[in-house]
């Protein structure tokens, strides 16, 4: 028998009293305090890379739909929610077309080719991110130094710095004149330190992704077991060095990763095994990167990575039924 009138459509399948422009509203709230921390840290190049981020996401989804005949849906804020989380990947010396280019790719050709909302298999922002990365590296890496840092300085040092996972990652290694003094926990903390626009002030990206847990907008799991791989990775390898453990927790995009684009609906598993497993994934692949690759961040690289495999951790726990439905007639 052929049933006719039947919606296929991608995966989450929970229906909610929720609509996707609340819940995208809620992560704008808790993406808010970072965005304001980026602004005082780096001042108005800051607020220019986040308008840039999230004018060209709108535009371009708008755009697109109009021209593919689509219906609109910038009203349900998800680019909005893709602006904001592309401009925190970019540093704030970065050049205003970088924020343009990478909003263009990410809306249209990771979120907008593959269906739209709820159909692209890795994270807009992040996709994007990666891809500005490699073709401008030159850029993506030249980290300025905060406004605090920067007052009373001359020369390079006042407009360009090397974030604290450089000199961690020497820490690590046992490198000569290397220390964990040259790296505060309150400036972690705070911010006050080199580093792209959403990665740095913890305080501001812990409250966010508290609020979030709290509203029952993203689940605890995620998050958790991918902070919590990452320390006791560096508890186990470093000697239980706790310092360090610290300092590696509070450095680079790994707070920002954890609450706000590991937890993504779109790309994420959906039961809570595998949600604990993919957290537990991308901590490992996060401690891997920066332990042992010359690079000294790779929090984007292991979320996509897990992105990928989110279908297979869905398949392989995904509950099973035992028994069967007894025939009538």
């Amino acid at each position: 028998m052929q049933i006719k009138n039947i919606a296929i459509t991608p995966s989450p399948h929970v229906r909610s009293s929720v609509s996707t422009r609340r819940l995208m509203q809620e992560v704008c709230l808790a993406l808010a305090p970072a965005g304001i921390a980026s602004v005082i840290l780096f001042g108005a190049p800051a607020a220019v890379i986040i308008a840039a981020s999230v004018i060209t996401c709108v535009l371009a989804e708008y755009l697109y739909q109009r021209l593919m005949k689509q219906k609109v849906t910038v009203g349900d804020w998800s680019a909005v929610v893709t602006g904001l989380l592309l401009a925190y990947n970019i540093p704030a010396g970065a050049p205003v077309w970088i924020p343009i280019v990478g909003g263009i790719f990410a809306i249209i050709i990771v979120k907008q080719l593959f269906g739209g909302i709820g159909s692209n298999f890795m994270n807009p922002a992040l996709t994007a991110r990666a891809v500005l990365f490699v073709s401008w590296n030159a850029i993506m890496i030249k980290y300025p130094q905060t406004v605090f840092l920067a007052k009373g300085r001359v020369g390079l040092d006042a407009v360009s710095g090397a974030t604290p996972l450089a000199e961690l990652g020497k820490v690590f290694t046992g490198a000569e004149g290397a220390s964990l003094s040259n790296v505060s926990l309150l400036d972690l903390l705070l911010g006050n330190c080199a580093g792209v626009l959403g990665e740095t002030c913890k305080i501001a990206l812990i409250l966010g992704g508290v609020y979030l847990i709290v509203r029952k907008v993203i689940d605890w799991r995620i998050p958790v077991s991918m902070i919590g791989t990452v320390a006791v990775m560096y508890l186990l390898t470093s000697g239980f060095n706790l310092g360090l453990t610290a300092r590696e927790l509070l450095s680079g995009g790994l707070m920002l990763g954890a609450f706000f684009m590991a937890t993504d609906y779109c790309t994420s598993p959906q039961t809570n095994k595998g949600r604990l497993i993919f957290g537990a994934g991308c901590g490992l692949l996060l401690f891997v990167i920066r332990a042992y690759a010359s690079y000294p961040e790779g929090c984007s690289f292991a979320i996509l990575f897990m992105n990928v495999c989110t279908p297979l951790i869905d398949r392989w726990t995904a509950p099973r039924y035992f028994g069967e439905v007894r025939k009538h007639g």
